[in-house]
């Protein structure tokens, strides 16, 4: 029987955002002050516990010692439209949020727990504009953000800018899926969008630049029913044991 880790609410506030700000913070199974461990911070925090059963998937890993300790910190958004504020390129808090990604969750965790406190030991994974959100942090900060895992992200021109002007990439594992099937996706302000082929131009460029970058294709749309069962793969590249 798999040994459980615990899941516990906290709430931190931010300056950047002038809001509360909601953690779900899972602790893995034997956890002790006394051993260093990894920190992954998912946005749709939620959606992760709950869809991607990501704290389920850590504790089998865990238990069968195939992952490093890694403390996993969910973060969750409290609207759609509220998601869409602080994670898209676009977004009016888009900036601040990946401020406070960087500059007050970070170092509030690292006061908090026995983190390994560089750029390698801490990751970000996302869905959609979740990973988006994620990989933007990155480029902004890839001393605090080594290890990046998105599903399925939004790619645009700003993401792509980004890109172009980012020269760090020697200091970024990146780990990037996306579905065949991502050609027609509803967005939350009801467009139509092709995913697919933007994030296939991304993981050109990608692939001519020195980070340690993996790509995949799997056959699927734009649904947790596809992502979940990345998180296990995911989880064991960036943080082996």
């Amino acid at each position: 029987m798999t040994t459980k880790g615990t899941i516990k609410e906290e709430t931190i506030f931010s300056k950047e955002l002038g809001e509360e700000v909601t953690l779900l913070i899972y602790l893995p199974p034997a956890f002790s002050p006394l051993y260093k461990y990894h920190l992954l911070i998912a946005q749709d925090g939620k959606d992760y516990f709950q869809f991607g059963r990501i704290g389920r998937v850590a504790d089998e890993l865990h238990g069968n010692h195939q992952i490093a300790d890694t403390i996993i910190v969910g973060i969750p958004y409290s609207s759609v439209h509220d998601r869409r504020r602080k994670y898209h390129p676009d977004g009016a808090q888009n900036k601040a949020y990946i401020r406070f990604l960087a500059h007050e969750l970070v170092p509030y965790l690292d006061k908090q727990f026995p983190t390994f406190q560089m750029g390698m030991g801490r990751g970000l994974i996302g869905d959609s504009l979740g990973a988006t959100v994620s990989f933007m942090t990155a480029l902004k900060y890839p001393h605090t953000f080594g290890k990046i895992m998105l599903q399925s992200p939004l790619v645009n021109d700003g993401v792509f800018d980004a890109v172009r002007k980012f020269d760090s990439f020697h200091l970024l594992e990146i780990d990037h899926i996306i579905g065949i099937g991502e050609t027609a996706v509803k967005t939350t302000i009801n467009t139509t969008e092709d995913f697919l082929t933007p994030n296939r131009e991304l993981s050109h460029v990608l692939q001519t630049t020195n980070a340690d970058y993996s790509y995949e294709e799997f056959n699927g749309d734009h649904t947790w029913k596809y992502w979940q069962p990345y998180i296990a793969k995911m989880l064991l590249k960036m943080f082996p044991s």
